[in-house]
């Protein structure tokens, strides 16, 4: 009896040695943390929340350090006109007078850019630099002002780009088709046009939404579909910045901010401004393909109402325009373009812009009660 007592201590006494010296083991040459799971962590090791911690503070550190040189500010110059207040005239007491008109130049910084060609181009919003009768420049993180010597504005979105005489570092274009929900986003820019280089972080919130976007005082509000939603705060000043992923790729543009809401940020995906780029790097300019109507989209309540199909109305058609050489008239109703037909999804603006300039695009149309099919050649419209 004794015997078979001292045989099975002895064995539970060998068992637990060997997990011991085994999890010892595997610790060290493995990095599995056994000694957790046996509830004998040592006091100084690190617990895996605190390690998470870590490893995302020093991605961010990182990709903050190395994006830094890439990213400016944009600055406006002008001048502002002041015509003073109504005063009393010294001369008629029942009169009024204006003082004489002053001019007083303005410095302000409006937004933030950044570099994606090392001879000079930096990407920015349209509407950062859409007052055509200022001057602009940008300023990098180590204070250095460069003039904007040209600016060539996107026409169909919220894309610019500037060129300097400069020779700094671009950023990586990322591939923001590859995004998903939930994943790390870092956002830095000169957040309300005061604070130069901040950086703030958050997740990939939503993608494929649809805003309105642009300034209301600057006359310029453009609709912008398919775009990123982020929790990374992004406030007036952070237009033009890059959304950047772990990796330190830009995944898009930041360009707008809900304004009734909290963390709520968007960027145009970075695979519009890589097309939009690469167009501009072989002609120089930026080139859209043209059809050359004016249109308002049929509502499916609207076409069931009027007993027509759903659709976009033409409005008006561009003399000596592809359309107009396709035989398309006002009055006409488009259903289907490129074999897509068209509704509140599917657009005209947003199919039209997915076509290449000198692609021949089948449309149909509804005329008269009868419908007819024609072939249209998309032709360029370029602007400066």
């Amino acid at each position: 009896m004794r015997l078979k007592t001292f045989l099975i201590g002895f064995a539970a006494g060998t068992v637990f040695l060997f997990a011991v010296f085994a999890g010892g083991w595997l610790e060290r040459y493995y990095h599995l943390p056994i000694l957790d799971r046996l509830g004998r962590r040592p006091q100084n090791s690190p617990t895996i929340v605190q390690r998470e911690i870590v490893n995302e503070e020093s991605v961010v550190t990182k990709v903050a350090a190395e994006a830094a040189p890439s990213v400016v500010t944009v600055s406006i110059t002008k001048q502002q006109i002041s015509f003073g207040n109504l005063g009393i005239s010294p001369l008629d007491p029942f009169g009024f007078f204006r003082a004489q008109p002053t001019k007083k130049k303005i410095q302000q910084d409006i937004g933030t850019g950044f570099v994606v060609d090392a001879k000079g181009l930096v990407i920015t919003n349209k509407h950062v630099v859409a007052d055509t009768n200022a001057q602009y420049r940008v300023i990098t993180k180590k204070n250095k002002i460069y003039p904007v010597k040209a600016i060539y504005r996107d026409p169909t979105n919220d894309l610019a780009i500037l060129k300097i005489d400069a020779n700094l570092p671009p950023l990586r274009l990322g591939n923001s088709d590859n995004l998903k929900v939930g994943q790390l986003a870092i956002a830095i820019g000169t957040a309300l046009g005061k604070f130069r280089q901040t950086v703030t972080v958050g997740v990939i919130s939503g993608l494929g939404r649809g805003i309105m976007a642009g300034s209301p005082l600057q006359g310029f509000v453009e609709r912008l579909d398919n775009v990123i939603q982020t929790d990374a705060a992004i406030n007036p000043g952070n237009s033009g910045g890059p959304l950047l992923n772990s990796s330190g790729q830009v995944m898009g543009i930041n360009v707008a901010v809900a304004q009734s809401a909290q963390n709520i940020g968007f960027a145009i995906p970075i695979n519009v401004v890589k097309a939009a780029l690469k167009d501009f790097k072989t002609t120089g300019e930026f080139q859209r393909p043209f059809l050359g109507v004016r249109y308002q989209m049929i509502s499916r309540q609207a076409a069931l109402l009027n007993d027509v199909p759903q659709g976009a109305y033409v409005r008006a058609v561009i003399a000596n325009s592809p359309a107009d050489k396709a035989g398309i008239k006002p009055g006409d109703i488009l259903v289907k373009f490129a074999g897509q037909r068209l509704d509140s999804n599917n657009k005209l603006a947003k199919l039209v812009n997915r076509m290449k300039v000198g692609q021949v695009v089948a449309v149909q149309i509804w005329r008269n009660g009868k419908m007819r099919n024609l072939k249209v050649k998309l032709e360029v419209r370029g602007i400066k």
